[in-house]
């Protein structure tokens, strides 16, 4: 397949780098390289830079201004969603849904979900056992109510072209 047939934003230092693990590989008796996906820029990188760009690219070509998605409270797709919206000129809204009842305020407000606000994504919680897609939807609906195109992104990217990437 053609990558190039799909449209796609060039925001990530690809190709990453192979790092040979030293340590790890003597008590296993085997060669061991890491893949650095924290080297793929985009605010500290991640496994879900790749396929952010054959996402935001979609959105771009349907015209819209916002993206919105679901994960985890810490979500690293969450932080790279809002850093790919900030890098283009996208508003963001991500869902958070906490996952593990830890009531922490250093969790739930600082770290990546920190990040996000720095990014100037907004953020909707929810408690965990949520029917997440649904509420996504809801959402986007009423933003879609304000007068923003929303270009809703699965959590983890994980819809028809995110595995592009």
């Amino acid at each position: 397949m053609h990558l190039s047939r799909f449209p796609r934003v060039h925001l990530a230092h690809l190709s990453t780098p192979l790092e040979p693990m030293k340590r790890l590989p003597k008590a296993l008796g085997v060669e061991l390289w890491i893949k650095r996906n924290d080297s793929t820029g985009m605010h500290t990188g991640g496994n879900k830079t790749r396929k952010l760009e054959f996402l935001m690219a979609e959105a771009l070509e349907q015209g819209c201004d916002m993206v919105m998605t679901q994960d985890a409270t810490q979500t690293n797709h969450g932080r790279q969603t809002a850093a790919f919206a900030a890098k283009l000129g996208l508003k963001c809204h991500i869902l958070l849904e906490d996952r593990t009842s830890y009531q922490d305020k250093n969790y739930n407000n600082n770290g990546n979900v920190l990040l996000d606000h720095l990014h100037g994504a907004t953020t909707q919680n929810f408690p965990g056992g949520h029917d997440m897609p649904g509420e996504m939807e809801r959402a986007a609906e009423k933003m879609r109510g304000k007068g923003h195109k929303v270009y809703v992104i699965p959590g983890g990217g994980s819809n028809p072209n995110g595995p592009l990437g």
